[in-house]
């Protein structure tokens, strides 16, 4: 529910952050160095994260924001030499390639429309037609808000024996994921956990374990390699590969503490109810959603077709109803205004606070 009648924030991460979150990261912080308590707090956030992923993998929670976890996983499973298959239908998907690049690889980049997901049989094609080391995705492409549905490349990709890197940046805690058919993926705290800025949460799966294992790792901190047998005793300080975040940590197990008591069906379900609230009333504004179909469009985050108008109507918005949105991304930044309706912002008065302040800005 909405507090007050202030700024209200509904961008698709970062994402407002609720009291009681923001209250748990202004605790005083152990030195997680020094401090055995820290070892089973540390235990306790990896075990909830897990539950969030619906996964067995091995879950960990890293000092930086989401982006350090698609370049640590590039980093860290590709040889120089190696290709590696980059589906791209978004921005998010086209900038693996630059990971794999920077890194030594070799990026094969297989695009599809913006609007629309991936065509199985097009991605089977490619495939077989090279020796991939790894292919990356993207889960939900926030820019445009399409939701990709993976399930048959993921199964196509696993029988070929190339290992799986996903971009769930925007979606673990607002929808369901695939996890335990992905060899690393990949979220971040300030999105559906609605938790601040400045952790990368991911799971690994045992492939991706020895396929790190078997790479030489040229970085330290963008490596997932010092995470492998990190010791969390429980009467002694844990063995980390540097200091952790400890006030970042202390929000985000506020935030997976919040989720895990209101239950994950019951999350995904508040997620769907209030994107469709947010699609319909946009067509009732004359906005259409940028993907294809409904079947496409994300639960997390509605993207709107604006036609050049994005950037004047973002700015209006705030300035005239304290509420703040995005616009699109690259090319499509004045033709797309982005609506976040993820975590603590999957809530039908703010999306109605949104959507009311939208059709007076377009009257």
């Amino acid at each position: 529910m909405v507090e007050d009648r202030d700024e209200l924030l509904m961008t698709p991460g970062p994402t407002a952050v609720p009291p009681e979150v923001r209250e748990a990261m202004s605790r005083a912080p152990v030195n997680p160095d020094v401090q055995a308590e820290f070892s089973p707090f540390y235990r306790d956030v990896l075990e909830k994260t897990a539950r969030v992923y619906d996964t067995d993998d091995d879950v960990l929670v890293l000092s930086g924001e989401g982006m350090l976890g698609l370049e640590a996983s590039v980093a860290s499973l590709v040889e120089p030499g190696e290709e590696v298959l980059c589906l791209a239908n978004g921005i998010f998907g086209e900038g693996f390639a630059d990971f794999v690049e920077m890194h030594g690889g070799e990026a094969v980049v297989h695009d599809a429309p913006p609007e629309s997901g991936f065509d199985p049989e097009a991605v089977k094609s490619v495939v077989a037609d090279h020796d991939f080391a790894a292919a990356t995705m993207v889960h939900c492409e926030t820019p445009t808000g399409v939701l990709n549905d993976l399930g048959e490349i993921l199964a196509l990709l696993r029988d070929a024996g190339v290992l799986t890197i996903v971009d769930a940046v925007s979606s673990p805690g607002g929808t369901a994921v695939p996890t335990d058919d992905i060899d690393v993926c990949l979220g971040a705290s300030q999105k559906c956990l609605s938790s601040p800025p400045g952790l990368t949460t991911l799971s690994v799966s045992d492939r991706a374990w020895e396929k790190v294992e078997a790479t030489e790792q040229d970085t330290f901190y963008t490596s997932l390699a010092p995470w492998r047998d990190v010791d969390l005793p429980d009467d002694e300080p844990p063995h980390l590969p540097y200091t952790h975040a400890v006030s970042n940590l202390y929000a985000l197990d506020a935030s997976l503490d919040r989720l895990l008591e209101e239950g994950l069906a019951s999350a995904y379900d508040r997620h769907e109810s209030v994107a469709e609230q947010c699609r319909e009333r946009g067509r009732d504004l004359g906005l259409d959603p940028f993907a294809d179909s409904t079947a496409l469009c994300s639960p997390t985050v509605t993207a709107f077709r604006t036609e050049g108008r994005a950037s004047d109507l973002q700015r209006r918005l705030e300035t005239d109803h304290g509420v703040v949105v995005a616009t699109g991304l690259g090319e499509l930044e004045d033709d797309v205004l982005r609506v976040g309706h993820m975590g603590y912002n999957a809530d039908a008065e703010r999306v109605e606070r949104t959507m009311d302040a939208l059709a007076d800005v377009l009257d």
